[in-house]
């Protein structure tokens, strides 16, 4: 999953949040540096990925993309499942999306001091060019997978990518809906687990 799904799927939980967020720049001993409501919010953000990979619905939807965009697909798809939890956002939270995006950039801010270099650097464009409002219009999911295409070591074709979302728009919502359900309950009593793992410690 992308960004703004990992920052819903933290629950309100500030320790969580950073840990969702920077989890793909933790590697190996690293994690042991970080207070233990981060390192929980590391292990979640992993574990989402994985049930988010494994998932057969999400299978289903990047099987459509896969002839076109090979194993960026797995990449599409996070960006497009954040385009329908921004589009769709108050059917998952009271709280207006521009206000959650502010209050989580303001808990990260916070914890600022713990973000690892490469997080860090990356975080000052996230916040000024308010990546996660991005993820409401299909001009911004465009902007961000022209971005990411520039990256890549080979053609990617991510700069076009957003075409087969306006094309199949209609069965990727479907798709998100159904799997999105699954992977909110997942987390919630992942996270419980991974926190009770840890509560003697």
């Amino acid at each position: 999953m992308n960004y703004l799904a990992h920052a819903y799927l933290s629950f309100g939980q500030d320790q969580v949040l950073v840990g969702n967020f920077i989890g793909d720049f933790v590697k190996g001993k690293m994690m042991s540096s970080f207070p233990q409501g981060v390192q929980n919010g590391i292990k979640l953000h992993r574990e989402i990925d994985l049930f988010t990979d494994t998932h057969p619905l999400v299978r289903a939807g990047q099987s459509y993309l896969r002839p076109t965009f090979r194993h960026y697909s797995t990449v599409i798809t996070d960006i497009y499942f954040d385009y329908f939890l921004a589009k769709n956002w108050t059917k998952y939270s009271s709280i207006p999306l521009e206000d959650f995006i502010q209050n989580t950039f303001a808990t990260l801010r916070h914890h600022r001091l713990l973000f690892p270099d490469r997080f860090a650097n990356m975080f000052q464009w996230m916040e000024k060019d308010n990546w996660l409002l991005k993820y409401r219009e299909i001009d911004g999911i465009q902007q961000t997978l022209t971005g990411m295409s520039r990256r890549t070591r080979f053609d990617s074709k991510m700069d076009v990518a957003h075409l087969a979302l306006l094309e199949k728009e209609a069965e990727f919502e479907v798709i998100f809906f159904a799997f999105f359900k699954d992977l909110e309950t997942f987390a919630r009593e992942k996270l419980i687990e991974i926190q009770d793992s840890n509560a003697g410690h």
